[in-house]
């Protein structure tokens, strides 16, 4: 993947350095114990993301960093200019979609952080992986987590980082036009949303659906892409859906603790997005098979 001749964002806030826990000299979870958690999170009623922010509060060695502690990255690090460059691309991208139906996109801050962070949604570990916190419209990101693609999915590469980095962009396009909203008022009024075929299950394929599309407008515009680098996206997106993530952590596959789809699940939405280029392509919501 070129990536270098992408447009640079401004809105990389660098939050390293001053976590412990998870990623720093702590302990850390891999994405088996990550998927447990989660399970484990699902079947006592709780939401993944309270349950990995508990586990990062227990491990943690020292106080996790704010965003506003942070300023913008170094010019020699590779690494977030990298970030860079994904989420000005995303900028680009989603602000001329949203300008095509009359509507303004109001970009989001990515946090880059190691160790333990504090967001709007409460405290969160490297072991929670990427994730997008709607209360303060800031994504956030521990660069470990790539290293745990290669080292215990096998995968990794540019675009595979790309996809990550975009799906979480595209729980941040749910937020403005209101998904999350409802996805939340659901899950506040008792209703149930994991599961499979759940409101939550639909609302990640729609942010897999959704970095498709940014994939394909990127690459119509810089044709940045190279022989092999879809493929790593696709081969990420199997690595990390639910059957997946279950059956290697624990042997066995439970459908109603799925909270982000199935690796089938996951390849057809971004393939959806990818191959349409149209976000009107991605209402998973309204999909009667997914």
């Amino acid at each position: 993947m070129k990536w270098q001749t992408g447009q640079r964002s401004d809105n990389v806030v660098d939050a390293r350095g001053g976590g412990g826990g998870f990623g720093g000299r702590g302990p850390r979870l891999g994405l088996g114990g990550i998927a447990i958690v989660v399970v484990i999170g699902l079947l006592l009623g709780k939401s993944p993301m309270e349950m990995l922010g508990l586990v990062g509060q227990l491990g943690g060695q020292g106080g996790a960093v704010t965003a506003e502690q942070g300023a913008a990255p170094p010019a020699n690090d590779e690494a977030a200019d990298f970030v860079r460059v994904i989420l000005g691309e995303t900028e680009t991208v989603w602000g001329e979609i949203f300008q095509q139906s009359g509507q303004q996109y109001q970009p989001p801050k990515l946090v880059l952080f190691s160790g333990s962070v504090e967001s709007a949604c409460g405290s969160a570990s490297a072991a929670s992986g990427p994730f997008y916190c709607p209360g303060d419209q800031q994504v956030y990101l521990d660069m470990s987590f790539f290293e745990d693609m290669k080292s215990q999915l096998g995968g990794g590469g540019d675009f595979a980082y790309a996809y990550v980095i975009a799906h979480e962009v595209g729980h941040h396009v749910q937020n403005l036009l209101g998904v999350s909203a409802q996805v939340q008022h659901a899950r506040r009024s008792g209703q149930r949303v994991e599961g499979d075929g759940g409101l939550s299950v639909r609302q990640e394929l729609q942010a897999d659906c959704y970095a498709g599309v940014w994939a394909q407008h990127a690459e119509q515009k810089l044709h940045w892409l190279e022989s092999g680098d879809v493929e790593q996206a696709l081969s990420t997106a199997t690595a990390i859906g639910d059957d997946r993530l279950q059956q290697q952590s624990q042997g066995t596959v439970v459908p109603d603790a799925f909270s982000h789809g199935t690796s089938r699940q996951r390849v057809r939405w971004f393939r959806a997005g990818f191959e349409s280029g149209d976000p009107g392509r991605c209402d998973t919501f309204s999909a009667a098979s997914l």
